[in-house]
């Protein structure tokens, strides 16, 4: 929905380690921001575990589900 606030959290399968150091933490965080360029999300706040994450996120138009599938598709490609 445009404007919504969602939270949002992604674990990796069977809960095995998604963040295996600071550089993929570091990376996680650049290809969030490259969401937000291309969606206009705002990120209200965001943790990153060793085999989660959560995301507090605004969505100024109606991009969750396309907005999503671009960051996990990325983030699989390069973490």
């Amino acid at each position: 929905y445009p404007g919504a606030i969602y939270h949002i959290m992604s674990r990796g399968n069977r809960g095995d380690a998604i963040f295996l150091d600071e550089k993929d933490c570091e990376t996680f965080i650049d290809t969030l921001d490259e969401a937000c360029t291309k969606t206009g999300w705002l990120v209200h706040a965001f943790c990153l575990m060793g085999n989660h994450y959560h995301l507090l996120l605004e969505t100024p138009e109606a991009n969750l589900v396309a907005g999503m599938k671009w960051l996990q598709g990325t983030i699989l490609k390069t973490v």
